[in-house]
């Protein structure tokens, strides 16, 4: 079963999201049957390379809002991530240019380590506070998940894997992606945004259906109070 999704680094629904659709592919029994495909989708992509501003100044600014008003929004957006057990660091978050981390995405997919270098940089700039335009902590990531640091400062230096993300945008346009996260699946069903779990689990059983794939069984319980072999564990 494919499934594309259209996200950015930086995008705080796009990791809850993202967790979303992992609880759903393991509760619904379809875990090592999915292939996952991360489209890249900058939501910042006039953020300063530079001496970026926080999160904080740059939403205000976005939004013409006071530091306090930001502040408000963001305790909803962080008790979200709570409940699907991830925890914001808002205080520490800058905004961040990420044309480099989703060409370097594009690399590390090839040898199969897009997922997770995906959730390296989204929980390194989320919980950690990371700058994800710094060329340090993008290469500790690509050394942390068992890559060749030499090939990645090249990649970083050049403007390799640029026509990846042209055509993501172009995918993008044509699917009428204009916001994330997205989610695309088997080419047929779309969620647009971090929905709640059921509706990722239902989405899962009806993309199922067309890729020919069926739930595997899903043990749970300590499998004590049985009885086998002519006699009960009493």
């Amino acid at each position: 079963m494919k499934i594309e999704i259209f996200s950015d680094f930086t995008c705080p629904f796009c990791y809850i999201g993202k967790r979303e659709l992992e609880r759903a592919i393991d509760s619904a029994g379809y875990l090592g049957q999915v292939e996952i495909e991360y489209k890249a989708y900058q939501i910042g992509p006039d953020t300063p390379k530079k001496d970026a501003p926080t999160l904080y100044e740059g939403m205000a600014e976005k939004f013409d809002s006071s530091i306090e008003e930001v502040k408000d929004i963001t305790k909803g957006i962080a008790k979200r991530a709570e409940e699907v057990g991830l925890h914001y660091n808002f205080e520490d978050m800058k905004t961040a240019h990420t044309e480099k981390a989703h060409r370097l995405a594009k690399w590390t997919r090839q040898f199969g380590k897009e997922s997770v270098y995906t959730e390296e940089l989204m929980n390194g700039y989320f919980a950690e506070g990371k700058d994800l335009n710094d060329d340090m902590f993008l290469l500790k990531v690509i050394e942390n998940i068992n890559l060749d640091v030499e090939i990645a400062k090249g990649i970083l230096a050049s403007t390799d894997f640029g026509e990846a993300l042209d055509r993501d945008r172009y995918d993008a346009q044509q699917l009428g992606v204009q916001s994330v996260p997205f989610f695309v699946f088997e080419n047929r069903y779309g969620i647009k945004g971090a929905e709640p779990n059921e509706v990722f689990v239902r989405t899962l059983h009806q993309a199922a259906k067309i890729a020919g794939v069926q739930p595997v069984l899903k043990m749970v319980g300590d499998g004590e109070a049985i009885c086998a072999d002519g006699e009960c564990k009493l």
